[in-house]
């Protein structure tokens, strides 16, 4: 019986196994054999065949928490990787034995890679370096030429004398008169049909008055007339919408609507969030100096009762937009005197014999230096000054240009360039005319046809000589408008655009001075 004991024992016990929980140094397990030899840790003898005993892990964290492995047989043990490691071995050895796969070089359209801005840099490097060999090549040729009491000189003849100056003080008398119509005709003094009379007399006048004093006063200069005519023809464009939009109210008075708001003048406008803060006018309590000399010096040609206001003045704003307007309008002059000038001088002798390869090399030349001062101009008008003015104004909307260097087409740059005008001819020019029934292409050669005489008005009456280059310039915009939208799109499009502008700009400047010199100064540069 003992011998039976004891061949049970072993066996029974060698299944239990008692696992210590851990308080001390180490928490071993102890086999309940009740061998010394065992306890001590040696390794009990094994048996021949049979597979090892079961091996308990050592516990896995301080919390008490003991993760209980299966011994695995003694082959499998021997086995040298696991699937997983045997699927890494083989992803490790394809990729070394191929490195192609199928796909597109960045510059190929199809590879849609769009990220060029380290191009772009390169181009605005080259740019600046190219242009400061021309500075450096002018100034070596030609020394400092700027000169500011040369500058003053281009608007005054005589110190004494202000006739460009007397000329803009005297267009008071135009506001005044279209206010003083829109007030007996709001009250019914006079008839619809005698309120348009006079204003149709008014409007005529500001445009004929200024030209006929510029024409006929020899001490008025270029530039001092073309600042005057610039003026009276945004004062024309202003009191022309002044007088729709009021008509507008009383059209809509006499429909007996119960209340006006700014949604009958310009529906299309949001409310600015500071506009609360302004009273709110309706028809005709608008009829007012404040209300009239607002929108005169306000930077927007559409007028309408109740603008949208921003709700403070920010000082700090305002000051840097003063700062740039001061610096880019001596950068302006700079430019012209040292670099322009000069260019336009020597562009004289090839224009006068007919060297033609002569004269494209003059234009060319003189292509660089308009189109940077057409480019820092219009910032320092439709950014700085503008802005300027609608802070100090407290005026919102200040959407003055859009993203014209996008441009794809010449439609979309002219729409987009000069907003204030863009959203005049929309309102009281073009959509009125397709309201009327006019084909929409007419509508906008309309548009262009009344943009080039204007273009065409601020050059040659200044200068006192008429020769309609603005005016076809301009009018080529038709045709070129229609073969861009036609055959070119997208980057060849915008090309195209830049393109015109760039070379298309000094063609009239090289026309209008080469006509001026040979009027003024007999054909002799």
């Amino acid at each position: 019986m003992s011998d039976r004991a004891e061949m049970r024992g072993p066996t029974s016990r060698k299944r239990r196994t008692t696992i210590s929980g851990g308080g001390g140094g180490g928490g071993g397990v102890k086999q309940a054999n009740g061998s010394k030899l065992h306890d001590a840790g040696e390794k009990p003898p094994q048996c021949p065949g049979k597979a090892k005993t079961d091996e308990v892990s050592r516990h896995a964290n301080n919390n008490g928490k003991v993760d209980r492995e299966m011994g695995m047989s003694g082959q499998q043990q021997q086995l040298p990787n696991s699937p997983k490691k045997q699927r890494s071995a083989v992803e490790d050895i394809n990729e070394r034995l191929s490195c192609h796969i199928l796909q597109e070089s960045l510059l190929s359209s199809a590879s849609g890679y769009s990220n060029y801005r380290g191009i772009l840099n390169w181009c605005v490097v080259m740019l600046v370096l190219s242009n400061a060999r021309l500075f450096l090549e002018n100034i070596i040729k030609y020394g400092i030429l700027v000169d500011p009491i040369q500058v003053v000189s281009l608007f005054l003849k005589d110190p004494y004398s202000w006739p460009a100056a007397c000329l803009i003080i005297v267009s008071n008398v135009f506001i005044l008169a279209a206010l003083y119509t829109e007030r007996r005709l709001a009250v019914g003094t006079i008839s619809e049909i005698t309120g348009l009379i006079l204003h149709f007399f008014n409007l005529t006048a500001l445009l004929i008055f200024p030209s006929a004093t510029i024409l006929t006063v020899t001490s008025i200069t270029p530039v001092g007339g073309v600042l005057s005519l610039g003026i009276y023809t945004v004062l024309f464009l202003k009191l022309y919408s002044y007088q729709d939009t009021n008509r507008w109210c009383r059209e809509i008075r006499h429909a007996k609507a119960k209340k006006l708001t700014r949604s009958y003048s310009c529906p299309s406008v949001a409310q600015s969030n500071g506009s609360a803060v302004h009273a709110h006018v309706s028809y005709p309590g608008n009829l007012t100096h404040r209300d009239m000399y607002y929108f005169v010096y306000a930077p927007t040609l559409c007028y309408q009762l109740n603008f949208p206001r921003s709700p403070r003045i920010r000082k700090t704003f305002l000051i840097r937009r003063l700062f740039e307007m001061v610096f880019f309008m001596q950068l302006l002059v700079g430019l012209i005197q040292q670099w322009m000038v000069p260019t336009i001088q020597n562009s004289m002798k090839p224009f006068q014999e007919m060297d033609f390869s002569r004269m494209m090399e003059r234009l060319l030349k003189l292509a660089v230096p308009n189109h940077l001062i057409w480019l820092i101009f219009f910032y320092w008008f439709f950014h700085s000054s503008m802005n300027f003015m609608a802070e100090l104004l407290q005026f919102g909307d200040r959407e003055f240009y859009k993203d014209w260097w996008n441009s794809e087409s010449v439609t979309y740059f002219w729409a987009n360039w000069n907003i204030p005008v863009h959203k005049w001819c929309l309102r009281h020019f073009y959509k009125p005319m397709l309201r009327k029934g006019v084909n929409k292409f007419l509508a906008q050669t309309a548009v262009f046809l009344v943009s080039a005489f204007f273009h065409e008005y601020l050059v040659s009456v200044p200068l006192k000589m008429f020769r309609l280059w603005a005016f076809m310039g301009m009018m080529a915009q038709v045709p070129l408008a229609w073969f861009v939208g036609r055959y070119l799109t997208g980057n060849y499009g915008n090309a195209a655009v830049w393109m015109s502008l760039i070379i298309g700009q000094p063609v009239a400047v090289l026309m209008y001075v080469h006509d001026y010199y040979v009027i003024h100064y007999g054909g002799t540069t």
